[in-house]
C-alpha cells in the first residue's frame, strides 16, 4: 500500500490557498484534512473557491493550532507576519510549508527594514533548483516558500551568477505581474476598471520587499555584493510574471556560449525550459503549470546579458513550488501532482 500523508491548508480561501488545494486535489500521495481560514468559517469551500469541485463540500474551519494538529503536513497560506506565532504552536514533527515571507530572510536587519516587525528566524528555502538545496529540503520539517518575483528572477540569473558570467553589481530587472500577486483582499487599485487597459509601476526605487530575498539568493550562488535595481509592473491579467533581467558583460561572450552554460545548469531540472533560440517566454504558455521558461540573449552593443523568464506566479511562484518542496521533504517523486503542461489559448 502506498503511503498517504494527511495535509491541512491554513488560509484556504485566498488565492495561494486555493492554488495549493487545486494541485493537492489531484496529488496521489496526500489526503486533504482541515481547511482553515479566519473568514468564511462554517461555509462549504465551494462557496468561496467554486473552481475546486471535488472539495466543494469540505467545510472551512477556524485557523488554530487545535484544528491543524494531527496532520503530517500543514501548508500556511497566510498574510505576511501571520505564520510565525502559529508555527510555534505546532509539533516539531509536522512538516510546515509556509507560503508567506515570515521565514525567508536570513538577516534580521533586512527583515525589520522591509517588513517593520520583529524577525521570526529563518527556515530552509523552498527553491529546489538552487545548488545543494534538495539535500537541505530532504532533511527538514520547516520550509519557507520563495516569493513569486524571487522565483522568476533567481531562476533567470542563477546560471549566469553561478558561472561568473556578468557583473552582479549592476543587475537591472523589470518584471510584469498579474493582479493575483497582490492577494484576494479588496484594494481600489486592483479593481477591474482601474487595471483594464493600463500598466503601472509600483514598489519601485529600491523599496520592494522582495529585493533582499533576491539578493540573498544571488549571494548564495556566489555573487559578491550584488546590487539590484528592480521595477515591478502591474499589468491587466490575473496571473503570471514575465521578468526581464540584465547585467553587464565585462568581457565579450557569445550567445552560444551563454546558452551552453544555461543548458548545462538546467539539464536535469524537470520544471525549467530553456527556450529555442529566438523564441520568447510567455506567461500564457506557463499558465496553470509549474514550469519556468527562460531565454537568453547577448546585447553586444550595450555589452549586457539579457535573460527573460516566465512563470505562473500562483503555481511555480507559490503553490507549485510549495508542493515541489513538500515532495522532496517527504521522500516522494519531486514532480508528483505538479502539472508540466500549460493551458492554451
Amino acid at each position: 500500500m502506498p503511503v498517504t500523508f494527511k495535509v491541512a491548508v491554513a488560509g484556504c480561501t485566498g488565492y495561494a490557498g486555493g492554488e495549493i488545494l487545486r494541485l493537492l486535489a489531484d496529488h496521489p500521495g496526500v489526503e486533504i484534512g482541515a481547511l482553515t481560514a479566519h473568514s468564511n468559517v462554517g461555509v462549504p469551500l465551494g462557496e468561496v473557491q467554486p473552481h475546486l469541485a471535488s472539495l466543494a463540500d469540505h467545510p472551512v474551519v477556524e485557523t488554530s493550532a487545535e484544528t491543524l494538529a494531527g496532520h503530517d503536513v500543514v501548508f500556511m497560506a497566510l498574510p505576511h507576519t501571520a505564520s510565525a506565532a502559529l508555527a510555534g504552536e505546532l509539533s516539531p514533527d509536522t512538516l510546515i510549508v509556509d507560503s508567506g515571507a515570515d521565514f525567508r530572510l536570513t538577516s534580521s536587519d533586512e527583515w525589520e527594514k522591509f517588513y517593520g516587525t520583529p524577525w521570526a528566524g529563518h527556515w530552509p528555502y523552498g527553491l529546489p533548483e538552487l545548488p545543494g538545496q534538495r539535500a537541505v529540503l530532504a532533511e527538514t520539517k520547516r520550509i519557507a516558500v520563495p516569493g513569486c518575483y524571487p522565483t522568476a528572477i533567481t531562476l533567470a540569473l542563477a546560471s549566469a551568477i553561478a558561472a561568473g558570467i556578468g557583473d552582479p553589481k549592476d543587475i537591472v530587472v523589470v518584471a510584469a505581474s498579474g493582479t493575483s500577486g497582490a492577494g484576494k483582499a479588496l484594494k481600489p487599485n486592483l479593481l477591474g476598471s482601474e487595471v483594464m487597459g493600463s500598466v503601472s509601476a509600483y514598489g519601485f526605487g529600491g523599496v520592494h520587499r522582495h529585493i533582499p530575498e533576491i539578493l540573498q539568493n544571488l549571494r548564495s550562488l556566489g555573487a559578491d555584493a550584488p546590487q539590484l535595481s528592480f521595477t515591478p509592473l502591474l499589468v491587466p491579467m490575473s496571473r503570471g510574471i514575465l521578468a526581464t533581467c540584465s547585467l553587464p558583460l565585462p568581457t565579450p561572450v557569445s550567445e552560444a556560449e551563454v546558452r551552453a552554460v544555461y543548458e548545462a545548469f538546467y539539464a536535469s531540472e524537470p520544471f525549467v525550459t530553456l527556450m529555442p533560440t529566438g523564441v520568447s517566454p510567455t506567461t500564457a504558455a506557463v499558465l496553470g503549470s509549474n514550469m519556468v521558461q527562460i531565454q537568453v540573449a547577448v546585447d553586444a552593443a550595450a555589452g549586457r546579458l539579457i535573460v527573460l523568464s516566465a512563470i505562473d506566479n500562483l503555481t511555480k511562484g507559490t503553490a507549485g513550488g510549495a508542493i515541489q518542496s513538500m515532495n522532496i521533504a517527504l521522500g516522494l517523486d519531486e514532480t508528483m501532482g505538479l502539472p508540466r503542461q500549460g493551458v492554451a489559448p
